[in-house]
């Protein structure tokens, strides 16, 4: 049975059956009441403690009991339920009631808690309607982009490409998009999501700005784009724009003033981290080349007789030890020896090159036996050094700390973690950490240059009175507090706004809801304080997507088509450019808020507010030009539209969205066609 998102061709009094009523199954609740359907509960005990004080009025029923027990299950209508959303603290629980469910029920859907990947898929490949979600998993990505307090808001991947949400306020140097009508900006690798002027309100829908509006300095327009291809390993990817960024980082903060200062920097920095025999070696090679560029010119000079391929060997043999064998017998060229001829001055400075030379040896020696003791202990000690600024710092390496940590190393953010005790975790290798209590060691972790703090323990007070020491060392930094209930979150926020308080549980639950309607939800982030997922879909018969074209589905619904699957072809589009009619079997992904989703769920598009009216051809091949245009964009076939174009001027029947009709009544015009908009007057 498919996996991916499908849609109900009608609204249905559906029965959803919610497992486990701690803080995500609360939420999840109180999302699903959201799509206007039937929620039941079950969970082991009576909840003492309502995070979401609503909850018991939004149940058709709570049931105490196991939800492993069959009679449990029929007790609180499993047999009548649409899905069931297992999301309990124990996986083993979960996955066990998830085998109860399907075996009374074959044909309900299972949302699971579980953070057993491998696992996961082989239930899937075998029960089948059977999705599993971790929430830290699903939170961490809102966390870590928060973190990154830059313009980018989202990134995931679709088809090995890497695809990102910026946020971006327009600035007077952004010749790219100033004067420019916003629908110009989109291209075939970015779409524009959202429009705001200066000194108003962000939209609410993702649909809600005027295509038609110049940018002006000041505005604000989101969009996504297609970042890059990802061809390297996700290791090499990481580890190649780390270093790309750290040297950019270093070379850009040089300039004639303070070279002198920066190279001191390099030096400190490079060998802060090794031992005093690496810092002299490195002096003795340095001198080594030296003396051997001299003994070369001078041998060259006092003996003119012989090569300068000659003078380099003669030096080389000097630095390598062989004193003795240059001057003990051994010609320095056919005519004489060196020691017949050669002043006390240059014989003296031969000698000095071996001595220089023996001492090198040794210190490789040295080098080389130390690097082969201490490599047996890297493993063990191999975190880098804490970043000096614009860095990342995250306290709490638990679950939730360890993803985060991921996704900001992903992102080649710098970032230092502070953690109680030392973790013995090869992930984490790369991170520089902090071991101690966090309150006493935050100074460490240059606070006073960080660019934001990301607070993941599992206290909601000790991440509240860390955040209060880090604003009280560095005001201008970006804090970032997990909040275990909705309540903290609700009571913390308006009295600390400079601060972000991220509920775990609220993020997570859109994602469980949206999956029990059959949704396939690949990625999530927050724009304009929602939640905006990145969600699939697998068109089958009866769908209400189902042979519509994209830009009704885009505009009806209020989603933003991303991507492009024909049925059993290989191509696919991103970033969609040419509007298409969807059929059976084709596969689409769009960014979508819960409410774009509940109308997908339920059929239920906005009204088409606008026609055209076609005022005039101003040439003979601009009718059949129009013609095609209004096919291709409202969907009708070319006969029809050529009927209509014959009887100009006129006004064409078929009501349309805003969007459609400003971007029909565009390309009328490129292809000499006069037209403008209609608004119906609905009242």
């Amino acid at each position: 049975m498919d996996t991916h998102g499908t849609s109900n061709q009608a609204k249905t009094p559906d029965l959803f059956l919610v497992c486990g009523l701690q803080s995500l199954g609360q939420h999840c609740v109180t999302v699903l009441k959201e799509y206007d359907v039937k929620v039941s509960a079950i969970d082991d005990v009576q909840p003492k403690h309502w995070e979401v004080p609503e909850v018991p009025n939004l149940l058709e029923r709570l049931i105490i009991g196991d939800c492993r027990q069959p009679s449990v299950l029929e007790q609180a209508g499993i047999r009548q339920c649409r899905s069931i959303l297992l999301v309990t603290r124990n996986e083993r629980m979960n996955i066990e009631a998830a085998f109860a469910a399907r075996r009374i029920n074959p044909q309900v859907r299972l949302i699971v808690r579980s953070d057993k990947q491998n696992f996961n898929q082989l239930l899937s490949e075998n029960l089948g309607n059977f999705v599993a979600f971790e929430p830290t998993h699903l939170s961490a990505h809102a966390f870590a982009l928060t973190a990154l307090d830059s313009e980018a808001i989202g990134y995931f991947t679709l088809e090995g490409q890497l695809l990102q949400v910026i946020e971006h306020q327009v600035k007077p140097k952004d010749s790219w998009c100033i004067g420019k009508a916003v629908h110009r900006l989109n291209l075939t690798t970015r779409r524009i999501l959202s429009h705001t002027p200066a000194l108003s309100h962000p939209p609410r829908e993702l649909f809600e700005w005027n295509p038609e509006i110049e940018v002006q300095v000041g505005d604000t327009i989101v969009y996504i784009d297609v970042a890059y291809e990802l061809a390297l390993s996700a290791e090499d990817t990481k580890k190649y724009h780390r270093q790309q960024w750290q040297w950019q980082q270093f070379l850009q903060s040089i300039t004639p003033k303070n070279i002198w200062e920066k190279i001191g920097q390099f030096w400190q920095s490079y060998y802060q981290s090794q031992n005093q025999i690496r810092r002299i070696a490195t002096i003795y090679a340095i001198t080594v080349i030296a003396l051997w560029l001299v003994g070369i010119v001078l041998y060259r000079l006092y003996y003119p007789q012989i090569t300068w391929q000659e003078a380099f060997y003669a030096t080389a043999i000097l630095l390598l030890g062989g004193y003795g064998d240059l001057f003990g017998g051994v010609e320095f060229t056919s005519q004489a020896a060196p020691s017949d001829h050669m002043p006390w001055w240059l014989r003296l400075f031969s000698l000095g090159l071996t001595l220089t030379g023996q001492a090198f040896v040794g210190v490789l020696y040295a080098l080389l036996t130390d690097a082969l003791v201490t490599s047996r202990f890297h493993f063990f000690n191999s975190h880098p050094p804490i970043p000096q600024r614009n860095h990342v710092v995250l306290i709490g390496l638990n679950q939730l700390g360890g993803k985060v940590a991921a996704i900001l190393q992903d992102l080649n953010q710098p970032l230092v973690a502070i953690a109680t005790t030392n973790l013995d975790q090869p992930a984490l290798a790369d991170i520089p950490l902090i071991v101690g209590n966090p309150i006493e060691v935050l100074p460490q972790a240059n606070v006073s240059q960080a660019k934001s703090i990301v607070l993941l323990g599992d206290d909601n007070m000790e991440n509240l009175e860390i955040a209060l020491m880090a604003h009280a060392m560095n005001p201008a930094t970006r804090l970032i507090i997990r909040a275990q209930d909705r309540h903290f979150s609700d009571n913390i926020a308006p009295l600390f706004p400079y601060a972000q308080v991220l509920c775990g549980a609220a993020l997570s639950a859109e994602v469980f809801a949206c999956a029990a309607f059959g949704e396939n939800v690949l990625s999530l982030f927050r724009l304009n304080e929602q939640i905006v997922m990145v969600t699939e879909y697998n068109i089958e018969a009866g769908d209400t997507l189902n042979g519509l074209l994209l830009s009704e589905i885009a505009h009806g619904y209020s989603v933003v088509p991303i991507f492009y699957q024909k049925y059993r072809q290989e191509n696919y589009s991103i970033m969609l450019w040419n509007d298409v009619k969807l059929q059976t079997g084709d596969r689409l992904i769009v960014l979508a808020t819960s409410r774009g989703l509940q109308r997908i769920e339920w059929g239920e598009m906005l009204p088409r507010l606008w026609q055209v009216q076609i005022e005039t051809a101003l040439t003979k091949n601009a009718l059949a030009d129009g013609a095609e245009e209004i096919a291709m964009i409202t969907g009708c076939s070319f006969t029809t539209a050529r009927q209509w174009m014959d009887h100009l001027p006129g006004i064409l029947p078929t009501p349309l969205y805003k969007y459609q009709a400003q971007s029909l009544v565009r390309e009328l015009r490129k292809v000499q066609v006069l037209a403008s908009l209609i608004f119906i007057d609905r009242a």
